[in-house]
Parts: C-alpha cells; structure tokens; sequence
C-alpha cells in the first residue's frame, strides 16, 4: 500500500494522554520522513484523504469504525496488549485504523508502523534520524496482533552517577537540575519504541528519588508506564536518599518496627492512584542485607512477617485484596538464601530470579514453582557496579548468552516480569533492544544472535553496510567474550586492588601481539565503514559502533603494549619497548579524544553522557609510560611485521596442545548454542533433561590425535554457568579412552574466589591430571548429567605446552 508524500495524512487519536503522545509521535516521525507536519485531532470529521485513527477496541471512535468498515476485533476483548490494523477505503478516503485492546495495545500499534515506515527506535537516542522518503509504504492487509510473551517488560536505571545524571542535570534538563520529567519523557518514548511497559527509575545517591521529583510519577502514568522498583527498594521507597536515620532511626526492622511500617504506609498512600509492581520484602538501607538478623532463619522468619505488614498495607491503601495488586520479591543476593530457608512466599507474589551480576541466571523455577498465580520473571544485567569488578564503561555483554540465558528463563516459564539493568542506556543500546526484542515475542530465539544483529544493523545503516557491522560487532563481542575492555588491569574492587601484568604476556608474548592485532584490525574496518556511511549516519555509527570498538581497542593496546614493553626491556631490547611504549601513550590518548568526540558531536547533545573512567577504577587510570634505556645492540632489533595465523587444525596436536571444541559433535543429551563462546559455538546438555547418571546418559563422542608421548592433562572448560532450577546441578561426567567416566561438578559457593575468576573469564574449568598418553588417535566422551551446563572446548596438555590465558583459535 503506497501512500504519496505530497498527501497531507491527518492522526486522528483518542483524546487520553497516552494516545495523544501517541498520535504526537507519529506526527513526529512523518513529518520526518515527508517534511509535511500531519494534521492531528481527536475528531474523526478532521481526516482527510487519508488519515490514520489510533484507538482503543471500548472507544465510541473504534466501534464506529469496526461497524464502517466491518472489521471483527472482537477477539481483542479482554487482552493484555494487542492490538488490530485494518484499512478501511471508501472513494474519497482512505483510513487507517490502529485499535488496542487496551492503550499500550494501541501504541505498540504506533510503534509497529512508524518502524514499518522506516523509523528506528534509536532514532534520538543514538541519533538514527528518519530519512526523506517519496511514498509511505504500509502492508496490506489486516494484522492482528499477538499478546506479549512476558508480560511487564522494561529497563532498570542504574549506576546513573557517570552518564544520565550528569548529562540529565548539567545538559538536558539544567531547570530540574537532574532526572526529572523531561529526561523521562524521552525514556518512556525509547521505552514506547522497544515496547516496553514497566520502568525501575534510577535510585542512586547522585540522583534525588523518583518520587521526590514533581511531575516524575504523572509523567509515567502519562505515558502509561508501570513503575515498578529495585530489590533495594521495598514499598516503592528510595531508602539511600528517604530513610533519614537521624529522624526515623536505625532501618532495623527488629527494634524499630512502628516507623518502618509507618515509612511503607506513607508512599503506598501516595502512590495508589498509579500503575505500580511493588517490590516487597525487606533487605538493608541500600543494596545490603537485613539488618538486624543473625541467621537465614531468623531473616526468613522476619522476612515473612514483613510480607504480611505490607500486604495488608497495600489491601488498605487500595480496597481490594493483595492478591489483585501487582507485586514481586526479588531474590537477589542474600534474599535467595534467606528463600532457600523455606521462606513462604504467599502464591500470587511474582518470583523474580536474578543472576550473579555478569550475566549468568542463579536458578529458574522448578515445575511446582512455576505454577504458582503470580508466576516468575528476571532481572539481569548488562552493566554492573561491584565485585569482582565493574563493567559500566562500554556495552560488552555478549549477545548469544543473553540469548541463551533468557531461552533459560522462557522454557522454565519465567514470563511474568523480565527487567534488564541497562546502567546509563548508553552504549548498551543493541544489548537492551535485543533483550526487550526477545521478552516482546518469543518468536525472536528463532533467529540465532548474528540474524537479530544483522537485521538491526540493516535498520540503522541499510543493508548495503549490514553484513560488515555485524562481523565488526560480532568480533567485537567475541573479543570482549575472552576478556571484557573493564576486566583487563586484572584488578578487583570491593576492595579496589592495583593492576598487574596481564595474562595474555605468557612465555614469548605472542598472545598478547594478536589480541592487539586483532583489535586494530577491528578498528581499521570500522573506521572503513565509517568512511562509507553518508553523512546523516556518522554520528549513530559512532555511538553505536565505532566508539565502543575502538575504546575497547585503545584500552587493550595501552595496556598490552606496556606490558610487552616491559617485557621486552627485560631482554634488553630498549628501541622496541620504547616503541611500544609510545604507542601505549597514544591509545591511552584515543581513548581521551574519543569521549571528547562523544559529549561533543552535534553541538553538545550528549555532553556529560560518556564518562571513559567511571568509578574511577586503576584500570583506567593513565599509567606512567616508560622511558627504557641500554639497549642490546645483537638482540634490540624490531618486531617483526605480523603475519596470517597458521590454520588450525582442531582434534590434532599443535604446540603440544589439541584443542577440541565441544560443539564439534553432540549426541541427544546434548544441543549446539550457536555464537557462545570461544570458538563460535558451544555444547549445552538440554534443558528439558532430567537430572541423571552417566549410565543412562548418551554422550557426545570426540576423537583426537597426539604425537607426544608424555603425561597430559586434560582441560574441560565450561561457562560458568549455574544450575537451571534448585532440583539440578552443575556436573557432567567425562571419560577418556578405556578409563571410566569421571563427574566433574561445576557448581561454585557464593562469591567464592573461583566464582570471581570464572566471571572475569567466562571459563569454568576442570581437570583430569597425570594422564598417559600414547601417539595416535584416543576417544573422549562427554556425559550430561544436568540439563543447562554448557561445555566450550576441551584442551589436551602436554607437559612443557606454552601457557596461554585464551583459546587456540
């Protein structure tokens, strides 16, 4: 169906707020794409030739135009979130009818076609700006909608302090002086774009509360966004800037109980005309555990009691039964111990499983759990401020375990709330987009990551360019996968340690020169790219793709190449290490220029927004660059120019090591993950496989060739991922050649020095040591005992192999 620019259309929308924002969008986005402002009114006399109605299936607007043009929506009633389109012609006019079964229905319908006309959801937050077109082109046809697969689906707003806090007070919103009604104007419509419905406002002590800002709450009820809260922030309270210890006393709920229930009851009163998930229970004043109570089992037993206080708050407040109110209890951290004690959740309360911070879900619901009413979600992270070390600077997290931890969450019939800590937004935009993608429709874990990565990259710069920012993502992730930018000083914090040599510089530092080289050559397609791009997308290229490359690059050659300085000073190879050296200097400079470049593009839109060094942490710290000094004149000679890798041939012996990878085979326990790991692809034991012994269990058989005749030790290196519910574990068991299998458990005890580095990492790894090999082909089978646990490689290593921090590749 064409429709010509020159065409004035009018938007023609129910006259409540949320729909007239609706209607103002798309008003927005065609004047964009037309540069002809659309007539809007909520009076349907005022369509012309063409006209688009946004309405609601109970409106006097939408029955009037179901009988016209006598279209059945009648399987809309009563739906949470859907939504028909139907085109309705007469011989002067032409109208397009959006009818939700409710009003975020109504606007996902909006949202559906200013994509389908070619607007992206980026199009001001990462500045994707519409382009002119000659015809506006819709399908024809009707659409009836489906319903959302997990219900209430948004974005937590965390660790602001660095980038939407400073960027909202000093550049966007300088009368509010913070994040106030106008910066959440312009979420909720990201939100609206991403079809998301429920928002954890941010809640730091840089931030004055949500509810202390006049016009945040209408804003969101304005934009019919559920506000929902933190596993911080029971009863919709922001204790870190609202408990006032000095007036109210200690946050304890054992000696001071009256004022607790009293600070609950206040802001359920205030905030029970609006649409909110209250998040009940009790933790510390901020992210910290209960105070007050010394066992699982006196928290639990305080835990349960506060749980009945509040419910009966919200039933008063409300004048209805809890068990009508949204609500959820989150199991973060200390909370799911103190759930593991047995504690009673009453059976409408949303469980809401979280992971371990980087990324890896705890534990999901088992059969009985989920048939509980209230259901089970998650809430995740793509950035993270804490031990073992923040990841808040660049948008590292890989895509393929986000899709394959959420398929986790899917398949266990987590679908009531998924929440996704997104930190300041950006540059973690692909990342949120994908996870709200697959909480939206299920339908999108069809597609493996690259397809999801490759069409989003066609919306936002054509499809001429697609196919090579997707590898140059994809690489990009991959090399972050090995070791995120954040995590290369191989420090911790909580406490803050110093940086230290790194890894990568094993016995002849080859490791460390082709992460570098892998890196710049990252970055020389990116900027190719770049140089390809007209004009109108160089800044959404930038944001999106080329600063997050190459600050992930600057910062791996600042620190790799002081490394390898040091290294080769050692030798006393002065001229290369002063080289080196100089070329760490100009990295650490890059890295500078480039945010300068962020908060400074289109005359200061972003300003404050990038911060390259939050938290201030010694990885980012601008070292000293060495002057190194007697040189060896036999051995102080350049470095070699670079060259191709040698192919590797996988299940032979190479440098005294085989390298195996695990989805090179598989068997009926087992299913290839597409794009997770190290090598491309790795071996998941299935999710719906009940827990078994490795006599009933079918294993994955490999075959392999040595040529060393020693003792080897065999390397099984998993991700450190957990068990999939409480009545799973983590093991698999292993055997090689004639010897009988092996169980290898992979389960770590809370944030235990091995769970640290297996995060850091993405590795979990066991061993088989001391075993005797002889030259020729052996056999090594692989048994699944859990259903989930996720197998990367496996590594054959003879005595004397070179040490290296990464996978042959």
């Amino acid at each position: 169906m064409l429709f010509d620019t020159q065409i004035r259309p009018a938007v023609i929308h129910d006259k409540d707020i949320p729909l007239t924002h609706a209607a103002e969008l798309l008003g927005r986005d065609l004047e964009g794409l037309t540069g002809t402002a659309p007539k809007l009114s909520g009076d349907l006399k005022a369509c012309g030739t063409v006209c688009i109605v946004i309405t609601t299936l109970d409106s006097p607007l939408s029955k009037r135009l179901v009988k016209q043009g006598t279209i059945d929506l009648s399987a809309l009633s009563g739906q949470w979130e859907r939504y028909g389109r139907a085109v309705i012609t007469t011989p002067d006019q032409t109208i397009v009818l959006i009818s939700g079964s409710d009003t975020r229905g109504a606007v996902w319908g909006v949202m559906d076609l200013t994509r389908e006309l070619g607007v992206s959801p980026w199009e001001w937050w990462a500045d994707v700006t519409p382009r002119r077109v000659d015809r506006l082109t819709l399908k024809s046809g009707s659409i009836l909608s489906d319903a959302p697969t997990v219900k209430y689906r948004g974005i937590f707003l965390n660790d602001e302090d660095w980038g939407l806090q400073p960027w909202a007070a000093k550049t966007f919103e300088t009368n509010t002086k913070d994040i106030g009604p106008k910066t959440y104007a312009k979420i909720f419509e990201l939100m609206w774009r991403l079809k998301a419905n429920t928002i954890w406002p941010a809640m730091h002590d840089s931030t004055k509360p949500f509810y202390q800002i006049k016009g945040n709450p209408e804003m969101a009820r304005d934009y019919a966004i559920v506000v929902g809260t933190s596993h911080a922030e029971p009863m919709m309270r922001n204790n870190v800037r609202e408990w006032d210890k000095a007036k109210n006393g200690d946050f304890n709920f054992f000696t001071n109980p009256e004022r607790m229930i009293s600070y609950w009851r206040e802001r359920v009163q205030e905030v029970k005309g609006f649409e909110n998930i209250y998040s009940v229970g009790v933790r510390g004043v901020h992210d910290s555990a209960m105070e007050g109570a010394e066992t699982p089992e006196q928290a639990r037993d305080a835990v349960a009691e506060v749980i009945g206080i509040q419910r009966d708050l919200l039933a008063r407040a409300q004048k209805k039964p809890a068990i009508q109110i949204p609500q959820a209890l989150t199991l973060y951290k200390e909370v799911l111990d103190v759930y593991k004690a047995g504690l009673n959740v009453p059976d409408d309360i949303t469980l809401v499983w979280p992971d371990d911070n980087y990324g890896y879900i705890h534990q999901l619901s088992t059969p009985d759990e989920a048939k509980r009413s209230g259901g089970a979600g998650v809430y995740y992270h793509i950035s993270y401020w804490g031990r073992p070390h923040d990841y808040l600077w660049l948008g590292t997290t890989h895509p393929a375990l986000i899709r394959e931890q959420m398929q986790r969450a899917h398949v266990t019939g987590a679908h009531d709330i998924w929440i996704v800590n997104v930190g300041d937004i950006k540059p973690a935009e692909y990342l949120t987009q994908y996870f709200l993608d697959l909480a939206f429709d299920a339908k999108a874990f069809d597609a493996t990551p690259r397809d999801h990565l490759m069409a989003w990259s066609a919306q936002q710069f054509g499809a001429d360019q697609a196919a090579e920012i997707t590898d140059i993502l994809t690489d990009y992730y991959d090399l972050a996968w090995e070791r995120r930018p954040e995590f290369m000083g191989w420090s911790q914090t909580e406490p803050t340690t110093p940086t230290r040599q790194s890894d990568y510089i094993g016995s002849d530092g080859s490791e460390a020169q082709a992460r570098i080289g892998a890196y710049a050559a990252l970055t020389a397609r990116s900027e190719a790219v770049a140089a390809k791009l007209p004009e109108d997308r160089q800044p959404a290229f930038f944001e999106l793709a080329l600063y997050p490359v190459r600050s992930a690059a600057n910062l791996n050659a600042r620190i790799l190449k002081l490394d390898l300085a040091a290294f080769y000073a050692r030798q006393s190879r002065a001229t290369v290490a002063n080289s080196l050296s100089a070329e760490a200097r100009a990295a650490h400079d890059g890295i500078v220029a480039d945010a300068e470049t962020y908060n400074t593009q289109l005359g200061g839109k972003w300003r404050h927004m990038m911060d390259m060094a939050p938290r201030r942490l010694p990885v980012f710290n601008a070292p000293a660059f060495p002057v190194y000094a007697a040189a060896n004149p036999t051995t102080d000679k350049p470095l070699p120019k670079p060259v191709a890798p040698v192919a590797i041939t996988y299940n032979t012996e190479v440098a005294k090591v085989v390298t195996i990878p695990a989805a090179f085979t598989t068997s009926p326990d087992w299913q290839i993950v597409p794009g997770l790991g190290s090598l491309g692809q790795s071996l998941r034991a299935r999710l719906d496989l009940k827990p078994q012994g490795f006599t009933t269990a079918t294993p994955a058989t490999y075959r392999f060739d040595t040529r060393t005749d020693g003792t080897a030790t065999l390397k099984i290196i998993a991700l450190p991922v957990h068990a999939l519910t409480s009545q799973s574990g983590v093991k698999v068991a292993v055997s090689i050649d004639d010897q009988p299998p092996v169980i290898l458990d992979f389960e770590t005890v809370g944030r235990s020095d091995e769970w640290k580095q297996n995060v850091l990492s993405n590795n979990a790894v066991r061993e088989l040591t001391g075993l005797k090999l002889k030259p020729g082909r052996h056999t090594l089978k692989l048994y699944a005992l859990d259903p989930g646990v996720i197998i990367d490689r496996f590594e054959v290593r003879f005595d004397g192999a070179r040490a290296r921090y990464g996978a042959v590749k």
